[in-house]
């Protein structure tokens, strides 16, 4: 495999490493299918962590473990090549100069890393992570990307609940949370940052009686509004990107960006409270399909969402376009979002 690097503009033959089978707790590591955060078929009602299944030739699921330092405010993780020597070298610091008003928090890797035996300053790649946890402590998500590949470069996300969750039989639940991603792309280098307001709608009996698939009785609706784009400098970006869209559409006019929705439809729901299905952008009036996103979501459930306070959700998505600012480039938006009973 062989993928063209950003940094310093030479190519480099890179190798495939092994899959991890723990994380950094020693604990296993849940084998994960072909669609990238997809849940084993397993329905206990207790604790779980998933994580990108690894695609050398995306890059994806090589974030393997990740742990977070309190007491100092950084990040570690476990997984990529060229970000400071981790786990055990130099940390991920807080990125504070954002204009993103996500809760969530921002993190780099350092910019260069010594020489074993001689201390030369190594140059790292431009890795950036964000990790989202609940005021409950209860859910959690870590994602990293890098943009100093020319294609997608190594990176992934991690998502788990650390509890178990009790479900209503009936009834309907409203959450809302903020979403927060990181953007990379294919056909150039680079990261932008993203954010959102993510709202969910559960009808937990939705689909019952009504088809023949497991686990089909729940109903989840789900919007992302208010987007915004920018620059990892903090610089908002959005408009320019919007200006860029109307500019391959002639006759259209966006004052916001497209709305991410969640597709609607039985088998989505297992009772373990995880949830799994597609993202895209509805047909908007003068813009061409090649420009709206499409993708998947996934997400668990957390806490006790028959009372009050109501539980929570934590989720990753994943989407993908075609740039309107350049030519052949396609980019990658992958978020996290953490959500709680309205």
């Amino acid at each position: 495999m062989r993928k063209s690097l950003f940094y310093i503009a030479f190519c480099s033959a890179l190798a495939a490493c092994g899959t991890p089978s723990t994380d950094i707790n020693g604990n296993p590591i849940p084998e994960q299918d072909s669609g990238g955060g997809e849940a084993s078929e397993a329905d206990e009602n207790d604790a779980i962590l998933r994580s990108e299944p690894q695609n050398a030739d995306l890059g994806d699921g090589y974030l393997r473990a990740y742990s977070y330092n309190a007491a100092d405010d950084t990040f570690f993780v476990e997984g990529l090549g060229f970000d400071g020597n981790q786990p055990g070298g130099q940390e991920y610091s807080r990125v504070s100069s954002l204009g993103i008003a996500s809760p969530f928090a921002v993190y780099e890797a350092p910019a260069v890393f010594p020489d074993s035996v001689t201390g030369t300053p190594v140059p790292q790649f431009d890795h950036r992570a964000i990790y989202g946890v609940s005021a409950s402590k209860g859910t959690e998500f870590a994602i990293v990307r890098t943009g100093s590949y020319i294609g997608y470069g190594f990176g992934g996300f991690i998502y788990q609940r650390k509890g178990s969750v009790d479900l209503p039989a009936e009834g309907q639940a409203t959450y809302e949370g903020p979403y927060a991603a990181l953007r990379d792309f294919n056909g150039r280098g680079g990261l932008e940052y993203a954010e959102a307001t993510a709202l969910i709608d559960i009808d937990f009996s939705g689909f019952r009686g009504s088809c023949e698939v497991e686990q089909c009785d729940n109903a989840v609706r789900g919007v992302f509004v208010d987007r915004k784009f920018y620059s990892t400098d903090g610089v908002d970006i959005t408009r320019a990107y919007l200006d860029a869209l109307e500019a391959k559409n002639e006759g259209a006019s966006l004052q916001e960006v497209p709305a991410l929705v969640f597709r609607v439809g039985p088998g989505f729901a297992k009772s373990n409270g995880e949830i799994n299905g597609s993202v895209f952008t509805p047909a908007i009036e003068g813009i061409s399909e090649e420009f709206l996103a499409t993708g998947n979501y996934y997400a668990i459930m957390s806490g006790d969402h028959t009372s009050a306070p109501g539980g929570e959700i934590v989720g990753i998505m994943v989407t993908t376009s075609e740039d309107p600012r350049s030519d052949g480039v396609t980019v990658r938006e992958t978020g996290g979002f953490i959500v709680t009973r309205q």
